[in-house]
């Protein structure tokens, strides 16, 4: 937190499972924190130690502390289409645990599938994200959700798309496709910032984005932790240049 204190124009939402959790982050300096709940009672459990509505008394806790303090809140819900204990995840747990995080006053809530098993739809075939998506709009205004999809299936751009296309207009992403979860095995980390942002300037949508910044920070992060990027739209570009510098 010291190391990044100064820097501009950027927010940085600090993680805080916990009263305790909070208190400790704003001595250390944060600005902005996020709350994380589980759709899944089985990852609420093995993740946080706690049953859903255990998590959701201690968000409120938390966010009535953030709230006199004035600090901004954002909400997660993690396995909103499947889960690594209880398996596939009704749209009706997310929608009720989307629209708790709401009422008690984070100002955005991410919808997050946490291991990658979402699908899109298709004509007459709904898929699974787009009936989670559709139960959660249903109780939270669409302009404060936001997507989080995880890779591990190769079906996030795709998620995504049908996302903007319903009018979700936030996107969580990592640069290089960095993360993953210990509690749930096999999951890849959350969609490569570089592969959204390619398809977005495709698309014609402005993000803000530099591409080419997101690129040099994603090759600067995998050298630094000795691993190959996880964004094909990167691996793909650095080739193409690598080519044509040959020329």
């Amino acid at each position: 937190m010291e190391a990044v204190q100064n820097i501009e124009g950027v927010r940085l939402p600090v993680l805080t499972p916990n009263i305790k959790g909070f208190e400790a982050a704003i001595a250390a300096g944060a600005k902005e924190i996020a709350v994380f709940a589980s759709a899944s009672e089985g990852f609420s459990k093995s993740n946080i130690n706690c049953t859903i509505k255990e998590s959701l008394a201690r968000y409120s806790d938390v966010a009535l502390a953030a709230k006199e303090k004035e600090i901004p809140v954002r909400g997660y819900v993690s396995c909103v289409v499947g889960c690594p204990v209880d398996g596939p995840v009704p749209p009706s747990n997310v929608a009720y645990v989307a629209k708790e995080l709401y009422d008690m006053g984070c100002y955005e809530v991410s919808l997050g599938d946490t291991i990658g098993v979402g699908t899109p739809a298709f004509l007459i075939y709904p898929g699974t994200v787009v009936p989670m998506l559709e139960a959660a709009m249903s109780v939270v205004p669409v302009e404060k959700l936001a997507v989080h999809f995880h890779d591990t299936y190769g079906q996030s751009l795709s998620n995504i798309l049908i996302s903007l296309q319903m009018g979700v207009s936030v996107v969580d992403s990592s640069v290089a496709g960095l993360g993953g979860c210990p509690y749930a095995k096999g999951a890849s980390g959350n969609v490569a910032t570089e592969d959204v942002v390619y398809m977005l300037n495709g698309l014609g949508i402005k993000t803000g984005v530099d591409l080419t910044k997101v690129m040099a920070a994603g090759e600067f992060i995998c050298k630094h932790l000795g691993r190959q990027s996880g964004s094909k739209a990167a691996t793909a570009l650095s080739k193409v240049t690598a080519n044509a510098s040959k020329l």
